[in-house]
């Protein structure tokens, strides 16, 4: 018999959604072998640990929940080393930028529909592995400013039905006017690419690379992720006014500017401490001396449409 693992979160504010369309929908379903896998009140990594003890060859796995539950199920799967697991992504978010880069699927076209190779970033910090994210990875301004949306305040309106890219957008205004223009959020650091060659990141405010298709719903990004090799990446200093209206007006209404790349290694001065963000999950990291960037080893079978 088939097994279906069902990654999902009971605190998530859309879980009434997930059980009524997802989990009662599944009950009973004939020629599966159906198995849940609650998300902890942890973080990515402990619960990516446990989903890849559970996982088996051949399993199908469906994330039903955000950009958060989508990257536990992502990194279970890279961590397992099983063969041909399979995921699906149901997005019950607030941006669900996996899903909109998986495309809007329904649970019958998960549970029908055949998985094609896609390639998630790798990140490597002071030479270890840190995380798989599928559609980006940002150090800097960008990974801090993901802490406005857990204010209760911009989580309840973005629960009512807020969900437009210009109420984001000024959410993130708003909290740059406030309180961070005249931050650094980087030390200075050397970026270098597969050749070696390394040029200075002065004054830089963050660091981008972009697999998806889109970055907080509101920004452009590409098709990366069927590459094996390329993905985009960016740097700016996006605490200067006219530099980051200028990116977030590109990066809204064309793309995210930037240069493509097959490997980016962030080299800095000296260890230091800054904040990392992965599908919109942060994380305050010490002592980093070196950020390396690139694909995956291994492909992740997803179902896409």
């Amino acid at each position: 018999m088939k097994r279906l693992i069902l990654v999902y979160n009971p605190r998530s504010s859309h879980y009434l959604h997930v059980k009524e369309e997802v989990i009662d929908k599944l009950r009973g379903l004939k020629g599966w072998m159906l198995g849940k896998f609650e998300v902890a009140d942890t973080d990515v990594d402990d619960n990516a640990h446990r989903l890849a003890k559970i996982l088996m060859d051949d399993d199908l796995v469906i994330a039903a929940g955000g950009d958060g539950t989508a990257n536990i199920a992502i990194n279970g799967i890279m961590l397992s080393n099983r063969e041909n697991v399979r995921i699906g992504v149901l997005g019950y978010g607030n941006f669900n930028d996996t899903a909109r880069t998986f495309g809007k699927l329904s649970l019958e076209e998960i549970l029908t529909g055949k998985a094609q190779e896609v390639w998630p970033l790798e990140c490597k910090i002071n030479e270890k592995h840190w995380r798989y994210g599928m559609c980006y990875f940002t150090i800097g301004m960008f990974a801090e400013a993901c802490a406005v949306f857990d204010h209760p305040k911009t989580r309840k309106a973005l629960q009512k039905g807020k969900k437009r890219i210009f109420f984001s957008l000024s959410v993130l205004v708003h909290w740059w006017l406030k309180q961070h223009r005249k931050h650094r959020f980087m030390p200075d650091f050397s970026l270098g690419d597969k050749n070696g060659d390394f040029l200075p990141s002065n004054k830089a405010s963050d660091y981008m690379a972009i697999n998806g298709k889109s970055v907080a719903k509101m920004m452009r990004g590409g098709n990366y992720y069927l590459s094996k090799d390329d993905f985009l990446s960016c740097t700016g200093r996006m605490n200067r006014f006219w530099h980051l209206a200028s990116m977030m007006l590109r990066s809204v209404f064309k793309r995210i500017p930037g240069k493509e790349s097959t490997y980016d290694c962030l080299v800095f001065r000296r260890p230091s401490k800054m904040m990392f963000q992965a599908e919109g999950e942060y994380k305050m990291i010490s002592d980093v001396s070196k950020v390396e960037i690139q694909k995956s080893k291994k492909p992740l079978l997803a179902i896409i449409k």
